[in-house]
């Protein structure tokens, strides 16, 4: 008997000891992180912003941990201390074979052995551990709540400030959910303590509560009914964020029905607390039930049952009538909340009169159309200028820059390093993280131009890079990028691989100012710990020196920096003074903007594209500059983490010419600004004027599929400006229909940068749309019959996007095809389509299109020959100087396209005057 007792100690010791172990291991593990993290913060020169976040999550913690943890206990002891006493020794049966012990005498045979104090001590502490984690992600809100600013404008129900609905609205719901959980683990300490010492009897007749349960229970349900009427008190302010399918915000029967029950619901539920805790004199089990019927009976009926009667038998017949002060609340500030109130309303006449002067006054554009689609292009480059298996192409941008050859919009990629592309036999701890460390150089080329073969035109090319019209890289060398980077060690004594060279291959060593330092056997230690990794101890390669690059993933780097900033899908690579860099748009988004509807995924209603990025792609350092100084989420943050964000106008001028609208948040403006582009608010409620976003055709010939069209980025001359911009671009057509009615624009050039424009089409004349030019290419029997055969032949056809190209008040199409070998992955550029109006021609290049198009544009509009006989030696010299135009336009020589159309110009002048001379 005394074995198998010390056999129970023993084993207790042990499994307090492996407790303790893990326990240990989580805590250091934890530790070795937070220095981690405040070494990699400190390298940065963003050690402040660590300890902001650290400080306020610990101080959050230890709040919410000493209140729910010291809440919790009190409802315990004092559970224990006025619970009936319970003094029974544990009965000896009279047959000491006997096992079996009466149900009934459970809590005699129990509560005398419970080591009351230490257990109500534990639960309370596993349970504020519990709630006190759940609420760490709430650090966000807690700043923003302390730090917040004013808006300025108000919501038109309850008069309020729209700050009030950022930053402390949510603040105040934690808050309650905080206190309903916190209430309920207090319930179930209490309720087992009562329990395990007999003050609650349910189990069998007769069922009873002894007087100290019901008193505390009442004291308990007081508190919930009290948080209950905060509850329904929030709950006034929650309806501006209500959808009945008509109004996203409060309606006619949020204002006028729920708005009066939730006032109604508040004063019971505030009664009941003060019944409830009256109740703990009197100590009656009948009057909290009675109280619970009330209440919840009441909401039941006055706030599930009641409103949805009203709605349909009371607003439903004079909807439109009832609802139109509401639904302009909600056209109101959802553009605000997107920012599309600013958005400027163009006509367009979309007229056929595009000629070639027209042309040649907008060469710029012309210059500029995309022809390299991403993935085509990104293959090619892939089969072009990876040179070695352990480097890849992970994305194609597009950006502009001034080149030799005038203002260029350009597609570009980085060759980084990909680690797991080396042979499996050279993966090994050195190679993956002491020599194999960066990717280097960059591959551009226009987004027009084509070889012979129809291959992209390179600007910059090779390793390292080799500018032909592009811009000179002095630092080619990617140390951060968009790939999945671990971590590496520079300045050991082994060299760095820096790129293939002949037979030999060429080395370098780090100089940047990034990484932490790790030569000393402390750091080492350190980092072999938190990185699993004993190698980082024992290498012989690592010196005093030695340093340690961390979050080299270039979103990883600023998420971690900034974790409160949403980031956009597509960082950019840019090419400015011989360097490269990268620039990540970002976002602050809130889900708390009242009558605003959700726009994306996780139901935020609120955005601002009020950050931009820069990260140097060789040294890691990390610049955030202020895009959007209006914003309130912005200027909070601003407040919360002082010397963190600088000026737009701080941003290096190079780079600064390379900002763009992000193509995210165009996307979200352009899918919201369809319906709410209607700010009447009859037209709103009857859909009569929505719109969608066009299809067209893209994949391989006879797989092609109907997708939407994307966003795209161009540089044109918009309508009656003076010059070509970049610009990001949509165009817009009915819903169910494929005409085309509008196109919307942002502009992204430094000058006029986060300006919207939207053009709009009269709606009395029909505008082909992307999908009708579709089917036009489709019947297009030439076209049609040249893609049937090369599919024939042992080749794939890629139909590229369809661009959308306005020129003056015209609409210009124009689409690339592809060629592939059937088993080849190196897409060729063969021809390009363009359309205008009723005609649609095929052609090799970009030029003999267009040439190809308004040739017959133009024998289609000249009259015949013959017609008169005094100007025939005119006419024939003008038809000499459009013969030869064209023949310079197929070539490519704008120049000798200009001068020739000067030419033409006073002969077909006097053309004119002559006929107008004869009519007289």
């Amino acid at each position: 008997m005394q074995s198998g007792v010390k056999s129970g100690v023993r084993l207790r010791r042990y499994a307090i000891m492996a407790m303790a172990i893990i326990a240990g291991l989580i805590v250091v593990g934890r530790i070795t992180g937070i220095v981690v993290d405040w070494l990699w913060f400190s390298s940065i020169g963003y050690g402040g912003v660590f300890w902001t976040l650290l400080s306020t999550k610990a101080l959050l913690f230890a709040i919410v941990f000493a209140a729910s943890a010291g809440l919790i206990w009190l409802s315990g002891i004092l559970a224990h201390r006025y619970a009936r006493r319970v003094d029974i020794s544990w009965p000896r049966a009279a047959d000491p074979s006997a096992t079996t012990v009466v149900a009934g005498d459970l809590v005699e045979l129990v509560a005398p052995r419970i080591p009351w104090r230490s257990s109500i001590a534990c639960a309370a502490i596993v349970f504020g551990l519990v709630i006190a984690a759940s609420e760490i992600s709430s650090w966000d809100l807690a700043l923003r709540f302390v730090y917040q600013v004013p808006v300025g404008e108000r919501d038109p129900i309850f008069g309020r400030d729209v700050g009030f609905y950022l930053f402390s609205l949510p603040v105040y719901v934690a808050v309650k959910n905080w206190l309903l959980r916190l209430l309920f683990c207090s319930a179930i300490v209490t309720v087992a303590v009562y329990g395990l010492r007999g003050d609650i009897a349910l189990e069998q007749p007769p069922r009873t509560l002894s007087r100290a349960a019901i008193t505390h229970g009442s004291a308990l349900l007081g508190g919930f009914f009290a948080v209950l009427a905060w509850s329904w008190w929030l709950d006034r302010f929650l309806l501006l964020y209500g959808d009945n399918g008509v109004v996203v915000g409060a309606s006619y029967t949020s204002v006028h029905v729920e708005l009066p029950v939730l006032w109604m619901l508040v004063g019971l539920a505030a009664a009941s607390s003060v019944a409830l805790w009256i109740n703990m004199r009197q100590r009656s089990y009948r009057l909290p039930v009675a109280v619970a019927l009330l209440v919840f009976g009441s909401a039941l009926v006055f706030a599930v049952i009641y409103p949805p009667l009203f709605q349909r038998f009371y607003v439903k017949p004079s909807e439109l009538k009832l609802e139109t002060p509401y639904i302009q609340h909600n056209i109101a500030l959802t553009r605000q909340a997107y920012g599309l109130a600013q958005i400027a309303v163009k006509p367009f006449n979309a007229e056929p009169g595009l000629t070639l002067d027209s042309l040649q006054a907008n060469r710029a554009t012309i210059d500029n159309i995309r022809l390299w689609d991403g993935q085509p292009l990104m293959d090619t480059y892939a089969q072009l200028q990876e040179i070695r298996t352990y480097y890849k192409f992970l994305s194609v941008d597009i950006d502009r820059y001034q080149l030799d050859a005038g203002y260029r919009q350009v597609m570009l990629s980085a060759r980084e390093l990909e680690p797991a592309l080396l042979p499996p036999n050279a993966q090994t701890w050195v190679n993956l993280h002491l020599i194999f460390t960066h990717g280097i150089g960059v591959v551009m080329s226009p987004v027009t131009e084509k070889s012979a073969e129809g291959l992209p035109f390179f600007y910059l090319r090779d390793i390292p890079p080799v500018a032909n019209g592009g811009p000179t890289i002095r630092e080619p060398r990617l140390y951060f990028g968009e790939g999945r980077h671990d971590y590496v060690i520079v300045k050991g004594n082994v060299a760095e691989f820096d790129y293939p060279k002949g037979a030999d291959n060429a080395y370098t060593t780090y100089s940047g100012s990034d990484g932490v330092a790790i030569g000393g056997a402390a750091r080492r230690s350190l980092f072999a710990w938190q990185f699993d990794d004993p190698n980082i101890l024992l290498s012989g390669y690592i010196t005093d020196q030695s340093r340690i690059l961390l979050h080299r993933n270039i979103q990883d780097r600023v998420r971690t920096i900034a974790p409160f900033l949403r980031l956009d899908h597509d960082p950019y690579v840019v090419a400015s003074n011989g360097r490269l860099f990268w620039i990540q748009d970002t976002y602050t988004v809130s889900q708390w903007f009242p009558y605003s509807p959700p726009g994306f995924g996780d139901g935020a209603n609120y955005i601002r594209n009020a950050v931009k990025v820069v990260v140097d792609a060789y040294d890691g350092t990390v610049d955030f500059y202020v895009s959007d100084p209006a914003d309130p989420l912005l200027r909070t943050y601003e407040r919360i983490f002082p010397g963190l964000f600088k000026p737009l106008d701080a941003m290096p001028p190079e780079l600064r010419r390379h900002i763009r609208y992000p193509e995210d948040l165009f996307l979200i403006q352009a899918q919201l600004y369809r319906a709410y582009h209607m700010d009447q608010p009859e037209v709103f409620y009857n859909r009569e004027d929505l719109w969608q976003f066009p299809r067209e055709l893209v994949g391989m010939d006879g797989e092609s599929t109907a997708s939407t069209m994307p966003p795209y980025y161009t540089i044109m001359r918009l309508p009656g400006d003076a010059r070509a911009e970049f610009i990001l671009m949509l165009p817009m057509v009915p819903s169910q229909r494929e005409n085309m009615i509008a196109w919307l624009a942002a502009r992204c050039d430094p000058s006029g940068y986060g300006k919207l424009i939207v053009f709009t089409f009269p709606k009395d004349r029909l505008v082909f749309g992307p999908f009708q030019i579709e089917a036009r290419i489709q019947q297009n029997t030439g076209i049609s019959q040249q893609i049937s055969l090369w599919n024939q032949m042992g080749s794939r056809v890629i139909r590229g996007h369809l661009v959308v190209v306005p020129i003056e008040n015209s609409i210009l199409y124009v689409s690339p095809l592809y060629l592939r070998a059937a088993s080849g992955q190196l897409p060729e550029l063969k021809r390009v389509i363009a359309a205008y109006g009723e005609r649609v021609v095929m052609e090799e290049s970009l030029g003999e299109a267009l040439a190809a198009l308004f040739k017959e544009t133009a024998q289609a509009a000249s009259p015949a020959r013959g017609t008169t006989n005094a100007p025939d030696a005119r006419a024939r010299e003008a038809l000499a100087h459009y013969d030869r135009a064209i023949e310079r336009l197929k070539a490519g020589d704008w120049s000798g396209f200009g001068a020739e159309l000067d030419a033409l110009r006073p002969l077909l002048e006097g053309l004119g005057a002559g006929r107008s001379d004869d009519r007289k």
